[in-house]
Parts: structure tokens; sequence; C-alpha cells
């Protein structure tokens, strides 16, 4: 399919950035005892995880559905997001008491022309990964490819302010470069946090948004056919819904003619509703009071 292959695509491109990056931070990093640039490096090493988790949950996402999973595979994304979610919160953990070791301890900080150099090499490449991956999240509505999305994104912000942090110490001010590894250890806590919440969400079940129930239910309502809805229900497939409700249309109708409207009702949300993946739609009788004629 074009949406896993495009995502595969990302993932792939992912690791490579995030591998090239990974080499000449931790390079630079480690020769100059910079720990803003130690701890990008060890934020460009979660991506690359990210990256592969990505690839690995997007490649068991794609199966179709079999004899053992009858709505397929997609929840298979969330539960690999928890994982980078996980991960990420371990590696903001570490980073931070590297960080603050190194701001109560002091910290041999080199300067290097090199470190102003990988900032902004860092600053591109992320940049152009963000775009690309939060095109295609947007497109596919994907939280995996979302998740990377937002990593990429952060880390333009992260490295741009490492990137103030070299630049301060040409100055003497040293204490920055500590406070910089600090602030990428709170920000990649605070984005794992955020991916693990939304995955649990998914996971455990919760119901869909009200905007789109909204539209479900103003598409439904939008025929005359249909007197009233009730017992709406909602449950993730991967990132979209199966959806169920019942439908009460006149009594004095035929069991076929009310079975088509229901049939036509279902074929209708498919094709306006992306977010819905399956609707299964009951229909009950409901009594209508006729005028007699004189």
């Amino acid at each position: 399919m074009e949406k896993f292959q495009a995502i595969k695509r990302a993932s792939i491109l992912g690791m490579l950035g995030n591998l090239f990056l990974l080499l000449i931070k931790g390079i630079v990093g480690f020769l100059t005892n910079s720990q803003s640039m130690i701890a990008d490096a060890f934020n460009s090493a979660g991506d690359i995880f990210s990256s592969i988790m990505t690839f690995i949950g997007n490649r068991i996402a794609s199966r179709p559905r079999d004899q053992d999973h009858h709505l397929g595979h997609g929840k298979a994304e969330y539960i690999y997001s928890m994982f980078i979610s996980i991960a990420m919160a371990i590696l903001a953990i570490e980073v931070f008491k590297s960080s603050m070791t190194s701001l109560f301890f002091g910290n041999h900080y080199v300067f290097s022309i090199w470190l102003v150099f990988v900032c902004i090499i860092t600053i591109f490449v992320k940049l152009f990964l963000y775009l690309y991956t939060h095109k295609l999240s947007q497109k596919y509505k994907n939280l995996l490819l979302e998740a990377n999305a937002k990593d990429h994104r952060n880390d333009c912000v992260i490295t741009f302010f490492n990137l103030v942090a070299c630049l301060l110490s040409l100055g003497g001010v040293m204490v920055i470069d500590s406070l910089v590894g600090m602030l990428i250890g709170l920000w990649i806590f605070l984005s794992a946090f955020k991916i693990f919440l939304e995955s649990y969400h998914v996971l455990m079940d919760k119901a869909m948004d009200e905007a789109t129930e909204k539209q479900v239910l103003e598409l439904v309502k939008s025929h005359q056919e249909v007197l009233r809805v009730n017992h709406f229900n909602a449950t993730p497939v991967g990132y979209r819904y199966q959806i169920s409700f019942t439908i009460f249309v006149d009594g004095n109708l035929s069991t076929f003619k009310s079975h088509e409207i229901a049939n036509h009702l279902e074929k209708e949300i498919a094709q306006k509703i992306p977010e819905i993946y399956l609707t299964v739609i009951h229909v009950n009788p409901q009594k209508v009071e006729t005028k007699s004629k004189d």
C-alpha cells in the first residue's frame, strides 16, 4: 500500500540522517567535552531507535487482517510508539543527570568552531526531515510518523539552544552549556510522555474525538429517512475507527428498503470520512403516525 511504503521510506531516511548526525555530534562532543553536544548526540541515538521502531511497527501494521486478527494489525503502530516513548524517557533521565552533574561539579569545556558547524548542519538536516515527515503524517494520519515528526522538530529547537550555548562560551559563559543539556533532557522527557499518553489512550480503546463523531452523526441525520440515532460506539483500529450505531426508520417500510438505507449510509461514511475503518449499522423500526383521510 502507498501509505506503508511512504512510512517505510520516512523511517529509513530518518535512520540514515540520524546515524550521520550521531557520528558527527558524538565525535565533536567528546573531543570538546560539551555536555549539550553530548546530550544532543544521545538524542540522535534515541532518534535512530525511534526510526527502527517506526520501521518495525509499520511493517507489522501493514499486514492485512487474518484469521486471528479480524480487524488487522493497525494497533502495532501504537505498541511501537509506546516503545519509542519509554526509550526516550530513559534517555532523557540519563541526559539530565549527566548535565546536572556537570553543572555542579564543573565542566572542562573546550570551544571549537566544529561545534558551530555541527549545530548548523543538524538544524538543516532535522528541518528537512521534519517537513518531509510532518507532511506524510498529515496525509496518512499516522501516530508513528507524527511522533517522528515532532522529534525532528524538537531537535531543531534543541540544537538552536545548543548553538547559543556554544557561542556564549566564547565570552566565558560556560554554565549555559550544562543548562542546555538539562533542557534537552527535560524536552525529550516531555515529548516521550505525550507520545506515551497518545498510544495508551488508543490501546485502551479511547472513544473517538467529538469532532469526528459529530461529523458522522450530522451525515446520518441529514437523511430524512433516519428518524433517530442511538447506541453510538467507536473502537480504535490503528489510526482509524470501527463504529456501530442504531438507526430508527419508519416501521411501515419493507425490510429490504430499511436495510438499503443502512447499506447506503455505510458506503457514504466510508467515502466521506477517512477516519472510519468500518461502519456497522443496526436498523430498528419505529411506529409512525399516519394521518387518516376524511
